[in-house]
C-alpha cells in the first residue's frame, strides 16, 4: 500500500487560489478615488473650478463591484453543477476579464466604469464561492484548512500588490495614473484563464456525474499514488457511498439548505453568519476608504504609503494563519480575533473622535494633540488589520468550505459567499456616508459587531479541525455542543462502513490489506 503525498494538491491549490486577482480588484479602487485625474474625470466641479469626488459617487463606484459579487456568488451554484468546478472557474474568469476591459476603456463616463465594476464583480463573487468549494473537495483533510487559508493569503497579496503599484503610478499625470493599475487586472485574469486548462476536475463532482474512471485518476494524481493503490480504492469507495446516500432524496433544492436533514439549517446559518460578521469586522472600511479616511488623521505619511503598510501587515498576518488554522483550530481563532479586533476598534474610534481635527483642516493648523491622535488611530488600525488577517480573514472561508455534504455544497457555499458580498456592498455603499456624519465613531459599530461575533462563535460554531467532510456530517448528527466540540472524536468505524460491509459479499482489496496487516501485528 502506497503512502499518499500532497505536493500535487498543494500546487493545484496554490494556482487555483490565484484569487489574488480579485484581492487586487478590491484594493485597486481605494487609491484611484484620490488620484487627481480620476477625480476630474468622474467627479463634479465646484464653483471655484476645483474637482471633487463626492461620498455619493465614491460609494457608487466602489459598491457596484460588491453588487456584482452578490449576484455572481449565487449564479455560480448553477454553473458548478452543470459545467463542473473547473468549467465554472473558466466561465467566471472570462466574465471578470470582460469587466476589467470595460473599466480600463472608460474615458469619462461614470456609468461605464460602474458597469465594468459590476461585471467584474460577477466574476469575483462567483470565484469567491467556487474556490472554497473546489479546494474543499480536492484537498486532503489534514491540509484542507491550510490550503483554504492559502486562498485568503492570495487575496491579501492581491490587495497589497495593488497598493504598491499605485504608489508608483499616482505621480503620473493623466489617465495612466489609474488606468495602469486597473488594466493590470487583465494580466491576472489571463494567467488564470490559461492555467485552468491544466487543473483536474473535483473528484466528488466527477463521481456525482458518473465519471468514475476519471475520478479515480484524479484522486491518484492528487495523492501521488498509482490508480490501483488500495488507498485510492478506499477514498473512492467512501466518496461513492457518501454521494449515494446524499442523493437518495432526489435533486437538492435551495430550501434543502435550511432543512433539518443532518442539521443543514444550522450549518447554512452558521456559514452565512460568519460571513456577515466578517464583513462588519471593520477591516474593509480601511481597505476601501483608508486613503480618504487617513488624510483627515493629519499624518505626515502619504495616504498611499499608509495603505501599502496596511496591505503588507495583512500579508504578514495571514502567513501564521497557515499554521494556526490546523494547530489552534477554527473556534479559538475566531474567538481570539474577536477580542483583539474589538479592542483595536474601540480605542481607534474613541481616540479618533476626541483628538482628530475636523475634516479638511489645513495641515499647518494641526496641533500636537491632533497629530498624536492621528498616529494613535493609524497604529490601532494597523493592529486591527493584522488581527483580522490572522483570524477572521481566512477562518470563515475555511469553515464554509468544509461544512456541507456534496448534495447541497454548491448552493450552501453560494449562500455564504452571497451573504459576504451583500454586506460588503452595504458597507461600501453606506460607510462613506456614515463616516461623513460621525467620523471615527463608525469604528464603534464594528466594535459592537465583534462583541456579538464572540458570543455567536462561542454558542454556535463547532470545531471542524482535522475532520473529513464525512466526519463533519457525523459530528453535526451527534448533537455535540459547540463549546465541547474540540474534544469530540469520530467513531472508529462509521455507520456507512458497517452498511457497506453488510451489502458486500466479498471483501475488497482494501479490507484484505487491512486484515493482512492485523494478522501480522497479532
Amino acid at each position: 500500500m502506497g503512502i499518499p503525498t500532497n505536493h500535487k494538491a498543494v500546487l493545484l491549490a496554490t494556482f487555483i487560489a490565484f484569487g489574488f486577482l480579485f484581492g487586487y480588484d478590491i484594493g485597486v479602487i481605494s487609491g484611484c478615488l484620490i488620484m487627481p485625474d480620476f477625480i476630474e474625470r468622474f467627479g463634479t466641479q465646484n464653483a471655484d473650478g476645483s474637482w471633487v469626488l463626492s461620498p455619493a459617487r465614491q460609494s457608487i463606484i466602489t459598491s457596484l463591484l460588491s453588487a456584482g459579487t452578490f449576484v455572481g456568488a449565487l449564479a455560480q451554484a448553477f454553473t458548478s453543477d452543470r459545467h463542473g468546478r473547473r468549467g465554472s472557474i473558466l466561465i467566471w474568469s472570462g466574465i471578470f476579464t470582460i469587466g476589467t476591459i470595460i473599466q480600463t476603456a472608460t474615458i469619462r463616463s461614470i456609468v461605464q466604469i460602474t458597469i465594468g465594476r459590476f461585471i467584474a464583480g460577477l466574476g469575483v463573487g462567483a470565484l469567491s464561492a467556487i474556490v472554497p468549494l473546489y479546494n474543499g473537495e480536492t484537498a486532503p483533510k489534514a491540509m484542507r484548512g491550510m490550503l483554504l487559508v492559502l486562498y485568503q493569503l492570495q487575496i491579501i497579496i492581491g490587495i497589497f500588490l495593488s497598493y504598491v503599484i499605485e504608489i508608483g503610478t499616482h505621480h503620473i499625470e493623466g489617465p495612466a495614473s489609474w488606468r495602469i493599475p486597473v488594466g493590470l487586472q487583465l494580466l491576472w485574469g489571463t494567467i488564470l484563464l490559461s492555467g485552468i486548462f491544466f487543473l483536474p476536475e473535483s473528484p466528488r463532482h466527477l463521481l456525482g456525474t458518473g465519471q468514475g474512471v476519471e475520478a479515480r485518476r484524479v484522486v491518484a494524481e492528487l495523492n501521488s499514488l498509482p490508480e490501483d493503490d488500495p488507498v485510492v480504492a478506499e477514498i473512492i469507495e467512501d466518496l461513492e457511498y457518501g454521494i449515494r446516500v446524499e442523493n437518495e432524496g432526489g435533486k437538492a433544492t435551495w430550501m434543502e439548505c435550511f432543512s433539518h436533514r443532518n442539521l443543514l439549517y444550522k450549518r447554512t446559518m452558521n456559514g452565512m453568519m460568519l460571513q456577515f460578521i466578517q464583513q462588519l469586522n471593520g477591516q474593509n472600511f480601511y481597505y476601501y476608504y483608508g486613503d480618504t479616511f487617513f488624510k483627515s488623521a493629519g499624518t505626515q505619511l502619504d495616504a498611499y504609503n499608509i495603505q501599502a503598510i496596511l496591505g503588507g501587515v495583512s500579508v504578514i498576518g495571514t502567513v501564521p494563519a497557515l499554521y494556526l488554522i490546523e494547530t489552534w483550530g477554527r473556534r479559538n481563532s475566531l474567538l481570539t480575533g474577536s477580542v483583539m479586533e474589538a479592542i483595536c476598534a474601540l480605542i481607534a474610534g474613541l481616540v479618533g473622535h476626541y483628538t482628530l481635527a475636523p475634516t479638511g483642516t489645513d495641515p499647518s493648523l494641526l496641533t500636537p494633540r491632533n497629530r498624536r491622535g492621528g498616529d494613535t488611530l493609524i497604529a490601532f488600525a494597523v493592529l486591527h488589520v493584522f488581527s483580522f488577517s490572522i483570524f477572521w480573514g481566512p477562518t470563515p472561508w475555511v469553515y464554509l468550505g468544509e461544512s456541507f455534504p456534496l448534495r447541497v455544497r454548491p448552493k450552501a457555499i453560494a449562500l455564504g459567499s452571497a451573504t459576504n458580498w451583500l454586506w460588503n456592498f452595504l458597507l461600501s455603499f453606506f460607510a462613506p456616508r456614515i463616516a461623513e456624519k460621525i467620523g471615527p465613531l463608525i469604528l464603534l459599530i464594528f466594535f459592537g459587531m465583534l462583541v456579538f461575533g464572540f458570543v455567536y462563535v462561542y454558542i454556535f460554531i463547532p470545531e471542524t479541525r482535522g475532520l473529513s467532510l464525512e466526519e463533519v456530517d457525523e459530528m453535526y448528527r451527534s448533537g455535540v455542543q459547540p463549546w465541547r466540540s474540540s474534544a469530540w472524536r469520530p467513531s472508529d468505524k462509521h455507520l456507512h462502513d458497517k452498511e457497506k460491509d453488510e451489502k458486500r459479499a466479498e471483501p475488497t482489496e482494501v479490507q484484505e490489506v487491512k486484515e493482512k496487516g492485523d494478522e501480522e501485528s497479532a
